[in-house]
């Protein structure tokens, strides 16, 4: 068994937080039901190209794990179809701007009266309350509006996006947390909870060190490309042949490196010896460093750091990632049958649990792949009303 085996998830998002946060739950072991339009679907369906097959990549990368029913909720019947899947589940995740669950009828305070025991997960760009409760969430503009993008691109340069779309991302993994904690919570309370999460708050959640800087001192913190702004050197250098990143964090690391480079100069430098001379003399010891990683190849250099336990890494490509060793040593990549877009890769749950191990993994769903099963199976619908509510076109 997976540890959340059992439980039955009602999924109304669509996109990627949300998705993102009920892959997951199906990571490990609940049963997600994706609500779906009968025609639309996901926006992600259709957020392509690259296809695989007849299906985009986009939605394909976070929808394993589901079944897949199409309702059209302007309906009344598939809205009956949704209280009878609600009042059998555990766990409903929706991420639709604020109000427009009330709107359907399906708010918390209407699913709680029918479904006490339910969690219920909402995520939303800027929360339900405050001043920003009704702009948009997208990602790219949460970013901004949380200090992240602020902080990253080159120092001299124009404020960057991060190259994924984190403030979607880590939003669906505080969802995740906080239905996990909900649950654990409802086993003593016997009673269900509303878990709310912002992207903004999430995002903003991230500065950690980068706000305990500003509180200190008053100052934000300014945009430094690779740089770090209290060790150095912990930044990205380029070798012969290609990029990597050095993280020399305290002083032996310092001394080791300098030993890996053959530069014992450096080591009896008085300007570099402590880690706070090294910050204050940045400017003249980057430079050096920039010189000597020039010398030798990317293999080169990981190969002298990591014998001299010093920490460094490549900057590789996303190719590298998804065909290279270290993943596959690690049994990361899941191969899943798809019947119309052929074997789908995706990397694993990175949890790894010895007692329920997460080792199911299943493609994506088609468009409604599981409306019949899902009515008739877990909702007793027969496979004549079934058939009646597809030629209404409400299912």
């Amino acid at each position: 068994m997976r540890p959340l085996e059992g439980l039955r998830v009602v999924d109304m998002t669509r996109v990627l937080s949300g998705p993102y946060c009920t892959m997951q739950l199906a990571d490990m072991g609940a049963e997600v039901i994706k609500i779906e339009h009968p025609e639309k679907g996901d926006d992600t369906r259709a957020f392509a190209p690259p296809f695989q097959g007849d299906q985009a990549a986009y939605f394909l990368s976070v929808n394993r794990n589901k079944k897949s029913i199409a309702l059209d909720m302007k309906t009344k019947a598939a809205k009956e179809v949704l209280w009878k899947l609600i009042e059998c589940s555990d766990i409903l995740v929706e991420n639709f701007k604020p109000g427009a669950m009330d709107r359907l009828g399906f708010s918390y305070t209407e699913v709680k009266k029918r479904r006490p025991k339910m969690i219920y997960a909402s995520i939303s760009g800027f929360g339900d309350t405050g001043i920003w409760a009704d702009r948009p969430g997208y990602d790219v503009i949460v970013q901004g509006e949380s200090g992240v993008m602020d902080l990253t691109g080159p120092k001299d340069g124009a404020p960057h996006k991060v190259g994924v779309a984190v403030s979607d991302l880590v939003s669906g993994l505080y969802a995740a947390q906080g239905i996990l904690a909900a649950l654990y919570a409802s086993k003593t309370t016997g009673v269900g909870d509303h878990v709310r999460i912002s992207m903004y708050e999430a995002t903003a959640s991230l500065l950690t060190f980068n706000a305990s800087i500003f509180h200190a001192t008053g100052t934000s913190p300014r945009r430094r490309g690779n740089e770090h702004p209290t060790i150095v050197p912990y930044q990205t250098f380029e070798a012969s042949d290609g990029w990597i990143n050095l993280g020399v964090a305290n002083d032996d690391l310092w001394s080791r490196f300098c030993d890996a480079a053959e530069r014992p100069d450096l080591k009896a430098d008085s300007r570099f010896t402590k880690a706070p001379d090294r910050v204050r003399n940045r400017d003249i010891l980057v430079p050096i460093v920039e010189q000597v990683v020039k010398q030798h190849s990317r293999d080169e250099w990981i190969a002298r750091l990591d014998k001299a336990s010093v920490p460094c890494g490549a900057i590789r490509t996303v190719g590298e990632i998804c065909t290279g060793e270290g993943l596959a040593a690690r049994n990361m990549i899941a191969e899943m049958p798809h019947p119309s877009a052929g074997p789908v890769k995706a990397i694993k749950s990175p949890v790894h649990l010895t007692t329920t191990p997460l080792d199911q993994y299943f493609a994506p769903p088609r468009l409604g792949e599981h409306t019949k099963e899902v009515l008739t199976s877990v909702l007793g619908y027969s496979a004549a009303e079934v058939d009646r509510l597809a030629a209404e076109k409400i299912v």
